[in-house]
């Protein structure tokens, strides 16, 4: 019996984790707080996520293999407001990136309401093991 799916081909084996992902990465629709991806560098990435009127107390930055993982707590109001108009988002929030093997966080800063969170690459030489046969 054969299974459907993009990693459904009989040579591609062990991929079942990577099918979750992309399932996972699908359902994600959110979009707040909003984000921007660039590429610093050959191996070097930066998330940059507005995150105005969070301070560093109410964010957390997990890592949790390979699934980065960054949340924000509802910003604590003191005194009662009446708004004539709001458009300024204060609510809490959790984002989720899937890393691929090979990239750590080298970073995290917060600075005028943007938290930026540097990516880097760690190239590691490729291992080549021969594997011995037995007979029987």
């Amino acid at each position: 019996m054969s299974r459907p799916g993009p990693f459904g081909h009989p040579y591609l084996l062990g991929f079942e984790e990577i099918e979750r992902v992309l399932d996972r990465l699908t359902k994600q629709a959110e979009a707040y707080p909003p984000c921007n991806i660039e590429e610093l560098s050959d191996g070097h990435l930066r998330i940059t996520l507005a995150v105005a009127g969070f301070a560093p107390d109410a964010l957390s930055i997990t890592l949790t293999d390979r699934e980065l993982s960054i949340r924000g707590e509802k910003p604590q109001t003191e005194e009662e407001r009446t708004f004539l108009y709001k458009g300024i988002a204060a609510r809490g929030f959790g984002r989720s990136f899937i890393l691929a093997e090979g990239w750590e966080v080298e970073s995290a800063r917060l600075l005028n309401g943007l938290l930026r969170i540097d990516l880097k690459r760690v190239r590691s030489a490729p291992e080549v093991r021969k594997i011995p046969i037995t007979l029987g």
